[in-house]
């Protein structure tokens, strides 16, 4: 069989499949699955476009760490075929553990247990069937691996996971901002001191990255539609648990259920290969078909959620850098229980407040280096002559309150 395929992609036109292994870790069911799992979770109801997959995120982050690998050897950087095809299947693999709807469910169906962890598993046990082939691969996306750098391009600052999902997510929601010069940085790469390090050519490039970055996290990753759409999934899940806990029966694909009827913690995940069999089975079809049969469920509070979040009448969200007043939230609350019918312990599904935070450089989980002409290496923060670039390392914290739109 010719495994030696092409993939045509929109953003970076023809990817090619490198090598046999490559080619059956992507026909493998564990990574077909991503083909049903959205990439950027519920962003198509704000930006129809996008609606691309962790699929294609993966494929094109692949494509991307094969040309920074390329540029590292061009450089004369030691790196033998075996460590190439790895560090091409670390980053392929890389969010294979992803569940239904990518981060907004990541605690919802397994408390405790990130989706780094659940690949890292995955990983294992695909290394298992493939007789120990993936044992470097799995090294280097652990950062296990003597070479430092062939991690930092799977996971760092400024790795070709973000690289990618930037410019994929860009492309598909139509947002300009996120737009970022990645052959540019990819040429720039280098290796010093085993760890990877941009060239000083590269800074503005870099520059630019970042405040890609942070453009693209308020406009799109967390824009307040967004972020409505996924806590009211959220919350159709919980109440659908919470029915089933009471011994209402709640409509679930066989996977679905396995995790609504159960409680299962992070110990009982890592313990028992089950869950993790029932949660490679899961894909977001599973969590519509839910939610399209709660619309019509017996229950009040679930079927006004089903029905608001299928027809896309989502909740009013105001996000502010404040917690929103005690008294604002109980006139809310009750004002919830009195047009809706619903009792006090019910009303948190109509009402809530939530945090969220970003940064769009965080040097607590390392640091952009940069390699001076004069040899030296300085972080991007000292390196750079943009003046707000500290600011964009700062955390930035707002506060979130939703409620049905009726309420306003």
């Amino acid at each position: 069989m010719n495994k030696k395929k092409i993939i045509n992609d929109p953003v970076y036109g023809f990817v090619s499949i490198p090598s046999d292994l490559i080619f059956d870790l992507i026909q493998h069911p564990y990574f077909q699955r991503l083909r049903y799992i959205k990439q950027v979770s519920l962003t198509h109801l704000v930006y129809p476009g996008a609606l691309h997959t962790r699929f294609q995120h993966a494929l094109g982050a692949m494509h991307l760490m094969g040309l920074a690998l390329e540029t590292l050897k061009g450089k004369d950087i030691d790196i033998t075929a075996e460590e190439e095809e790895a560090a091409v299947i670390a980053i392929l693999l890389h969010d294979i553990g992803h569940g239904p709807f990518s981060h907004s469910l990541e605690h919802t169906l397994v408390q405790g247990v990130s989706h780094e962890h659940i690949s890292s598993l995955i990983m294992n046990e695909m290394n298992r069937k493939f007789n120990g082939s993936l044992s470097m691969a799995i090294d280097i996306f652990k950062g296990n691996y003597p070479k430092r750098f062939l991690h930092q391009l799977v996971s760092s600052q400024l790795d070709t996971d973000r690289m990618d999902y930037l410019n994929r997510d860009s492309f598909f929601t139509g947002v300009s901002e996120g737009v970022i010069s990645f052959d540019r940085i990819i040429k720039m790469l280098n290796v010093a001191e085993n760890g990877l390090v941009i060239e000083q050519k590269g800074i503005y490039s870099v520059e630019k990255f970042l405040i890609a970055r942070r453009l693209m996290y308020w406009q799109v990753y967390l824009h307040k539609t967004v972020l409505s759409a996924e806590q009211m999934l959220i919350k159709i899940l919980q109440r659908a648990k919470e029915l089933t806990d009471k011994g209402d029966m709640v409509f679930a694909t066989e996977a679905l259920k396995h995790f609504i009827n159960n409680n299962v913690t992070k110990e009982d995940f890592l313990q028992d290969k089950t869950h993790l069999d029932f949660f490679t089975m899961l894909d977001d079809t599973d969590v519509l078909a839910t939610v399209k049969m709660g619309v019509k469920h017996a229950d009040t509070v679930l079927s006004k959620l089903c029905e608001q979040f299928m027809t896309r009448r989502l909740y009013h969200v105001e996000l502010s850098n404040y917690m929103p007043t005690k008294e604002r939230i109980e006139a809310l609350r009750y004002a919830a229980m009195n047009l809706f019918n619903v009792r006090e312990d019910e009303v948190h599904y109509f009402v809530f407040t939530q945090s969220v935070e970003n940064s769009a450089y965080d040097p607590e989980e390392g640091t952009i280096n940069i390699l001076m002409k004069d040899g030296t290496i300085q972080d991007i923060t000292t390196a750079s002559d943009l003046s707000n670039l500290e600011v964009l390392a700062k955390k930035v914290k707002k506060f979130m309150i939703a409620y049905p739109k009726e309420l306003r």
